[in-house]
């Protein structure tokens, strides 16, 4: 009597896979083609530029972050890393473009994660604290906002737990390596945020953003004025923050990595966003 597991085995025959050469030949002529591409295609693949692209993986080599495997270059590690965060595909996804198993692009995902964390209190700094040029030649906003040395804001990133704008901030705040606003400056901030020496935000219950007026409704009174002049300032963060989202699709769409994971990435978008 054929026992019933063996019948059903039987029933569908095995997967033969080819030589190992093959898939290697396969996997570097990948490489190949995305490290040759131009612009275009790099960011269509990778959501990164080739120049910026070639600097990450110099400077992780030259500083020994990340490192040649037997059978895996910090090439490919990287480039398996930008295509999850880039386009939110699945490790099962990436395997069919990289020929990698799922454990292995889990592990170099992670590995990479890591190290770009290594990194970001070197790229995700305030570019100076001085006032910027738009705000000190505009007199429209100046003396007003003589001490304004950028804006801040919060946005919806899809996850598996949220928190209101002005807790986030107090938590940035209070770390040692969070932000650090210089005494006497301040940033920009919504309505969400409390008034405070560092912080400026709108009058609230007034109108503020910038489809509110038109020619053909003026501000009315001061608070008005002030707060379509910290409207049309602010704005250039939202801007900014659509532009991340549109780059990496990993922050607009429903996650499926462990949450400790999505704050890592979330915090670290930025970092592409400087250095490509």
């Amino acid at each position: 009597m054929v026992h019933k597991r063996a019948v059903r085995h039987a029933a569908f025959p095995r997967v033969s896979y080819g030589p190992m050469l093959q898939r290697d030949q396969e996997r570097i002529a990948n490489l190949n083609y995305i490290y040759n591409s131009n612009d275009v295609e790099a960011i269509q693949m990778l959501r990164m530029r080739i120049a910026p692209l070639f600097a990450l993986v110099k400077t992780f080599k030259d500083r020994g972050l990340l490192v040649d495997s037997i059978h895996t270059s910090v090439e490919e590690q990287v480039a398996m890393f930008l295509r999850a965060v880039g386009h939110n595909q699945r490790f099962r996804v990436i395997h069919s473009t990289f020929r990698r198993s799922t454990e292995t692009i889990s592990r170099y995902f992670q590995q990479v994660l890591y190290v770009i964390g290594k990194l970001r209190g070197e790229i995700i700094k305030p570019a100076s604290t001085n006032t910027p040029p738009k705000i000190k030649n505009s007199y429209r906003c100046f003396p007003y906002f003589r001490d304004c040395i950028g804006k801040i804001d919060g946005t919806h990133v899809t996850t598996k737990s949220s928190a209101h704008d002005a807790s986030i901030l107090a938590d940035i705040l209070s770390r040692p390596d969070g932000l650090q606003i210089p005494e006497g400056n301040f940033y920009l901030g919504d309505a969400e945020y409390a008034c405070r020496p560092d912080i400026l935000p709108p009058f609230r219950k007034t109108r503020y953003h910038l489809n509110e007026f038109s020619p053909r409704q003026r501000p009315q009174n001061a608070k008005e004025l002030f707060n379509l002049r910290h409207s049309s300032f602010r704005v250039t963060i939202e801007r900014a923050f659509a532009a991340l989202k549109n780059r990496f699709n990993v922050l607009e769409q429903n996650p499926f990595h462990t949450f400790d994971t999505q704050v890592k990435w979330s915090l670290l978008a930025a970092f592409f966003t400087t250095g490509s």
